[in-house]
């Protein structure tokens, strides 16, 4: 992707948010395989909001680990940063440990991410889970007209392997192993499509469907409505798309809903609508080696990190390997 000046000031903090994540990774290097996601993941908590504070922005949290009273940090509202009168505001929304079971046994693709924007620019999501479909560039534009959710597998899969001018034998799709996703395995298996399925993790599969090279061309199922939003950043920056649907199980989660100011939770959300900021930036740091970045490492001594950059504003997607003693 090429690059060109800029005064984005949220750009310009992106050494902070890289180091963000990447001190998030590192504390969870050492829970790796003990079997504890919890542990992995209240280390990623801690080390990620105390390298925030440092951050020169007015910054305010919109999705984090939960409500304040269930949450001790990175709740949703908390505010972080050392800047002052002038400085820029800065909205992030934070997973500071995606995968947590994939750190706890072992797994490949944990990562620790983050996505920001300008005040307003991230959509302030509910802990509930989302229908989504995420493609790449070529698939964007039939996103709501020939690609729906409301749409069957098969004939979603025809109009992305139209875009892609393919077969759909050409096709993989990339689905979460979960009960509630046999129908639409099935689907896809009838259209002819390859399915990849995962453990955990749909946030890194929604973003390797636009990233050049991947081999997969969109990611569907639902899971999480944070990593949706987080996901949406990205994807806007790469070119991609999604398409999101709020689902509703029970009486909590309507009122959680209501609680965050939405009030149609049946209406489709598109990329824009979940992530409609003018300046965005995504940063991930991989905790274990998996296909969108690789994991933390240790060589002769020197921890190594390895880190994914994404703006949109200078259109620019960078890969970051840092070595340090200890």
């Amino acid at each position: 992707m090429s690059a060109r000046t800029t005064d984005n000031p949220i750009t310009a903090v992106g050494p902070h948010l890289v180091r963000t994540v990447e001190e998030a990774a590192i504390a969870c290097a050492s829970t790796i395989g003990k079997g504890d996601r919890h542990h992995s993941d209240q280390v990623a908590v801690s080390a990620m909001r105390r390298v925030l504070d440092s951050v020169p922005v007015r910054g305010q949290v919109v999705i984090g680990e939960g409500e304040r009273d269930k949450a001790p940090m990175l709740w949703s509202g908390e505010q972080f940063g050392c800047g002052g009168e002038g400085a820029p505001g800065l909205d992030i929304a934070v997973d500071p440990l995606e995968g947590t079971n994939l750190c706890a046994t072992g797994a490949p693709g944990a990562i620790a991410v983050l996505a920001g924007s300008e005040r307003g620019g991230l959509l302030t999501a509910p802990d509930v889970y989302m229908e989504k479909i995420m493609v790449g560039p070529a698939s964007r534009d039939l996103l709501g007209d020939a690609i729906r959710l409301e749409h069957s597998p098969e004939r979603n899969v025809r109009a992305i392997a139209e875009a892609e001018a393919c077969e759909t034998s050409e096709i993989t799709v990339v689905v979460l192993e979960r009960p509630r996703h046999r129908e639409l395995i099935a689907g896809l298996r009838r259209a002819g499509a390859r399915v990849r399925l995962i453990g955990d993790g749909d946030l890194s599969a929604g973003i390797l469907s636009a990233m050049p090279g991947s081999g997969i061309q969109a990611a569907m199922g639902s899971g999480g409505a944070p990593e949706g939003v987080i996901a949406a950043a990205a994807l806007r920056c790469l070119g991609g798309g999604m398409l999101g649907q709020l689902l509703v199980r029970n009486e909590a989660e309507e009122r959680r809903l209501r609680e965050t100011g939405v009030e149609d939770a049946a209406r489709v959300l598109t990329t824009t609508e979940l992530a409609p900021g003018r300046n965005l930036i995504f940063c991930a740091a991989g905790v274990t080696d998996g296909p969108l970045v690789a994991g933390v490492g240790l060589h002769q001594g020197q921890t190594e990190t390895h880190t994914l950059q994404i703006t949109n504003d200078p259109p620019e997607l960078t890969r970051i390997t840092r070595r340090r003693s200890g």
